[in-house]
């Protein structure tokens, strides 16, 4: 399992755009983490499901009323990861209006998410496998903070706690 003191897992991650601009063309455009990553302050949230209650209702908008703060506090960017498809992160993106302060980051194949060791088996409720809920602090790719939820929790990788924790 990831921590403190590792370098994010070096995987490609999707992220739907509505948009051109900035050399992303209209669609799925594929992310490298590596480069994404390198030299820049990045807060990372992940979560089982797009459109899944408690990551709809309170981790992403959490994050995105806390935009403002996170980019005050140093933050260069909020990436917000699960296990879906680029289409779905993007509609997902829109029905949240996080456009333009979390990136919605697709890990359809969840290789990130392998790579981090912070898989969550929801094979018997349908889901197949998924992310856990966690956040963490990255600082030129390497994990600062980390944040693991227990089980259907939601009391450490919320946006208040992280935002404490890049303030200091």
């Amino acid at each position: 399992m990831i921590k403190i003191g590792d370098q994010i897992p070096h995987t490609t991650l999707m992220e739907y755009s509505e948009v051109e601009g900035e050399g992303c063309s209209i669609g799925p455009n594929a992310v490298d983490v590596a480069k994404a990553s390198a030299g820049k302050t990045i807060v990372i949230f992940a979560l089982p499901g797009a459109f899944t209650p408690t990551c709809s209702a309170k981790h992403v908008p959490g994050y995105v009323e806390k935009f403002d703060q996170f980019i005050s506090a140093g933050v260069d960017e909020i990436w917000c990861i699960s296990v879906n498809d680029a289409f779905v992160m993007g509609a997902w993106a829109r029905d949240q209006k996080s456009v333009g302060k979390v990136r919605m980051l697709a890990d359809g194949s969840a290789e990130f998410t392998k790579g981090t060791g912070l898989t969550l088996d929801l094979t018997a409720r349908g889901m197949g496998l998924r992310s856990n809920r966690y956040s963490m602090l990255v600082k030129d790719g390497k994990v600062v903070t980390l944040n693991i939820e227990a089980a259907g929790g939601f009391e450490v990788s919320d946006a208040s706690t992280m935002l404490s924790q890049v303030k200091h």
